[in-house]
């Protein structure tokens, strides 16, 4: 009879990046149990046995981890690593990108570590004085000063000098996209004393696959930026976690997304989708990204050495995005579908989602940090419909000229 042996934690052991203490149970026989052993947490495989990485896997059984011998006998047991929440106040650097949906996020944790009793700098790509900053979540700044944060803006390349020889516990990096933009950051931050690094990295660099959703482990593209930059971390730092997003909602987001739709609907037009309209998605308030790296920060020892999808626990169709966003504004839509090169029409220009499966789970904030979504999207859209109006952006004058192209082509009239 094969023998399987399944990994087993003691229940004040954590996963770190150093090592692992485990013990290993034969399934078959417990008598045979072996005694304890440190695991490097580099991870291992032989042509006798496999364990999983979390760095950049081809293997999509990241969850639940599980030790195997070669004859991958059916024993399946799994186990979640959640540690003692730590009741320490931090000091933590946030630094925010000056643009793009991504903003959103540094705002919003900086108010949740607020309002968990840490001390929090939002150090701002760039000039205070510029353009950008007079659109949120930047002209909203004063929620975070008015709460007892810091904010300073300046060049992460000169990341010391910004601000101003303090020193941190954290740094949350949710600015760059590739090395050149981190490393400066990452280097300052090793050097300064650091203990724990964060990484805003994004889902987008996942491999299309035909068994959606996305999970931490599958295969990233050779290519995409923010691979080194995952990598260098880890080289660099014992503790660290790397966060990967999708598509977000929430009050102060600078980039379209639910708005796309109300746009069309309030004015009646028809919402044009490409394809069959059946693509999954993940749209996530930023609410609950933020407290999932609040997890990470009251919790180190469990997030260390871990990639979180840092993401909704639900999907939704590009079709059912179309009827929610109409449901939030008591009105009826008109969805109607095409193919974007029969049209002529580039679709990630007419279109603000990938007209694709885009779709991640966050399956290890949930078994290593203990998270919770705690918020869902139809309320959600409600909210962001009241402050849509708020603003007057459905009275606003809008040209749909890609939208009419597509209509025309598809003899759809505007009514």
């Amino acid at each position: 009879m094969a023998t399987t042996f399944v990994a087993a934690l003691s229940s004040n052991s954590l996963i770190s990046s150093s090592s692992l203490q485990q013990s290993f149970i034969n399934v078959n026989n417990p008598s045979l149990t072996l005694s304890p052993f440190s695991l490097s947490s580099s991870c291992f495989s032989s042509s006798n046995s496999s364990f999983i990485s979390p760095l950049h896997s081809s293997n999509r059984s990241a969850f639940p981890l599980v030790f195997r011998n070669s004859s991958n006998a059916a024993s399946n047991s799994s186990f979640s690593i959640n540690g003692s929440v730590s009741s320490e106040k931090k000091k933590v650097l946030i630094v925010n990108t000056n643009s793009g949906g991504h903003a959103v996020i540094g705002f919003y944790f900086a108010k949740e570590l607020l309002g968990s009793g840490h001390q929090v700098t939002v150090m701002t790509v760039g000039d205070e004085s510029s353009d950008k900053m007079k659109k949120t979540p930047f002209n909203r700044f004063s929620e975070i000063t008015s709460a007892g944060g810091k904010t300073v803006w300046g060049n992460p390349a000169d990341i010391g000098k910004v601000v101003g020889g303090e020193t941190f516990d954290v740094v949350l990096d949710n600015n760059g996209k590739d090395l050149e933009a981190v490393s400066p950051v990452v280097d300052w931050a090793k050097s300064s004393g650091v203990e724990q690094f964060l990484f805003i990295s994004s889902a987008g660099i996942y491999k299309s696959t035909d068994e959606p959703p996305h999970v931490e482990g599958d295969a990233v593209k050779a290519d995409a930026s923010h691979v080194p930059v995952e990598e260098y971390i880890a080289k660099i730092f014992g503790s660290w976690a790397v966060f990967r997003p999708q598509y977000m909602i929430g009050s102060g987001n600078n980039k379209d997304c639910e708005e796309w739709f109300f746009d069309r609907i309030v004015r009646d037009r028809p919402i044009p989708i490409p394809g069959s309209g059946m693509q999954l998605t993940n749209i996530s308030h930023v609410k609950d990204l933020s407290s999932m790296l609040t997890l990470a920060v009251e919790n180190p020892s469990a997030a260390s050495g871990n990639i979180f999808n840092c993401v909704s626990d639900r999907a939704v169709t590009l079709d059912g995005m179309a009827k929610l966003c109409a449901q939030a504004t008591g009105r009826s839509v008109k969805i109607v579908h095409y193919d974007p090169k029969a049209v002529g029409v580039d679709a990630k220009k007419a279109f603000p989602f990938r007209n694709m499966h885009f779709y991640a789970e966050p399956r290890a904030a949930k078994e290593i940090l203990g998270w919770k979504s705690a918020t869902y999207l139809p309320e959600d859209l409600k909210e962001r419909y009241e402050e849509y109006v708020k603003i007057g952006r459905d009275k606003k004058d809008m040209k749909f000229e890609i939208d009419d192209k597509i209509l025309e082509a598809l003899k759809v009239s505007v009514a």
